[in-house]
């Protein structure tokens, strides 16, 4: 069994028979530009969210091939010796650039755009797209959910619903699309996220009587925690466990509903509730939520959400199907030139994009633009002209990564970022329903517009 803290294996065989191959040819070491983006956004998202770049820049420290890792390709003559000896000290030397995680992005745009060589830009491919693929699923369903919400404390409650190393990256993205909290310990050591919990039903069964389970916990975490009072009948449990937090000297902080018609129990629990005088104590819900059943508790006297299953699996969209494609390489001449995909229904638009959103006198953004087919500082003017926010950034020069984009900090600006992003996009961005994406895109060639 080969262990190892190297990243190198994640990823697909095709990748190395490529690069095997282009050695062999000569072409292994032209200069490419590969473009990661989403050909289209699934019909019930009218924006994604991008997230996941700053996992991906700390795999991509660790992206090395363990002498294991070597034996092993070369005991299964999976690569030749040459491959092999090209492997022993890779590491990624290009520039990587793109959008800000909790930046909103739509059909085309080019979420991270990778420049290197040939072999150094496709080894990265199948971890780029498998974290990035998960990690805006994720945060797209969370900023849906936030949406709903209105305001309201959205919570990750969504560990034991998925893979047990996914749910420390969906507690991530989740906060990057709006949650504030999350129950899975490894994310809130790792990101620096709040965590929360009180106790489940089988912590009220192990006791002999719902109100020694109440006291129990009570006296154990203080009258501000939360009591599960579904697991016999919701109303004796808000009695009890009003009376119990009171004779212990406080105030009940919240309890929680989580079976029946969440609705209707928020009502009846809100009004016992408040002719108990524990007119400050909060109701949080749980139970299989997704963004239409917290819409549908819009109206109901409910504080926070608790949700799991629908958002560790992208709420009915479990990737952001996108893709990575090159759109730009040096010729035999080292001469540049745009390559694009002309299959039906998968084509690409060559050559390396430069991304703006533009901006209406309202502030509110009117469209994507993508200027293709001329340099950076064309480009930038370009944008200005057309009152568009630029929208990349520098990741990684000459294999150097900034070190602001990785690390636990990076969450919480990038959750402050996407509040900003979401808020710039027009009206119909926050509709639940299925429809278009809130803005179009738009590609400008630059070539053309000379002719």
């Amino acid at each position: 069994m080969i262990s190892s803290n190297s990243t190198a294996f994640l990823t697909d065989m095709y990748e190395l028979t490529m690069v095997d191959a282009a050695l062999k040819a000569g072409t292994a070491h032209r200069k490419t530009v590969f473009e990661l983006f989403g050909r289209r956004l699934p019909a019930t998202r009218r924006f994604g969210v991008v997230a996941g770049t700053g996992r991906f820049l700390e795999a991509l420290q660790r992206f090395h091939f363990s002498s294991e890792q070597l034996r092993w390709l070369s005991d299964k003559k999976i690569v030749s010796a040459p491959t092999i000896k090209y492997l022993e000290n890779f590491e990624f030397k290009g520039d990587i650039s793109g959008y800000a995680e909790g930046e909103c992005y739509f059909a085309g745009s080019p979420i991270l755009t990778v420049k290197g060589t040939f072999a150094e830009t496709v080894l990265i491919e199948t971890l780029a797209l498998s974290i990035l693929n998960h990690d805006c699923a994720v945060a797209s369903a969370a900023s849906r959910m936030t949406i709903a919400a209105h305001g309201r404390p959205c919570l990750d409650m969504g560990a034991r619903r998925t893979h047990e190393r996914a749910a420390v990256s969906a507690a991530r993205s989740a906060v990057i699309g709006g949650f504030v909290g999350t129950s899975d310990l490894e994310a809130g050591i790792r990101y620096d996220i709040p965590t929360i919990g009180t106790s489940a039903h089988a912590f009220t069964l192990l006791h002999d009587s719902e109100a020694d389970a109440f006291r129990v916990q009570v006296d154990a975490l203080g009258t501000s925690t939360t009591l599960l009072v579904d697991t016999y009948d919701i109303s004796e449990g808000v009695a009890r466990a009003v009376q119990i937090a009171r004779k212990a000297g406080g105030e009940l902080g919240a309890v929680r509903l989580d079976s029946g018609d969440l609705v209707a129990q928020a009502f009846k629990v809100r009004g016992q509730l408040d002719a108990l005088g524990a007119t400050g104590t909060k109701i949080t819900v749980t139970s299989d939520l997704d963004e239409y059943a917290i819409a549908a508790l819009g109206a109901a006297p409910v504080d926070s959400y608790g949700v799991g299953t629908r958002l560790v699996t992208g709420s009915g969209v479990p990737t952001a199907a996108l893709v990575y494609k090159m759109v730009e390489r040096e010729d035999t001449n080292g001469n540049w030139i745009d390559v694009a995909k002309k299959s039906a229904s998968k084509s690409t638009v060559g050559g390396e994009k430069y991304a703006g959103r533009v901006l209406g006198e309202s502030g509110y953004a009117l469209e994507e633009l993508l200027v293709v087919n001329c340099s950076a500082a064309e480009a930038k003017e370009v944008l200005a002209a057309h009152n568009a926010r630029p929208l990349q950034i520098s990741y990684v020069s000459n294999g150097v990564i900034d070190p602001k984009f990785v690390g636990a900090e990076i969450v919480q600006t990038a959750a402050a970022h996407h509040v900003k992003a979401r808020n710039e996009l027009p009206y119909q961005a926050w509709r639940l329903s299925e429809g278009d994406a809130a803005v179009p895109t738009r590609y400008l060639d630059m070539q053309q517009q000379s002719k």
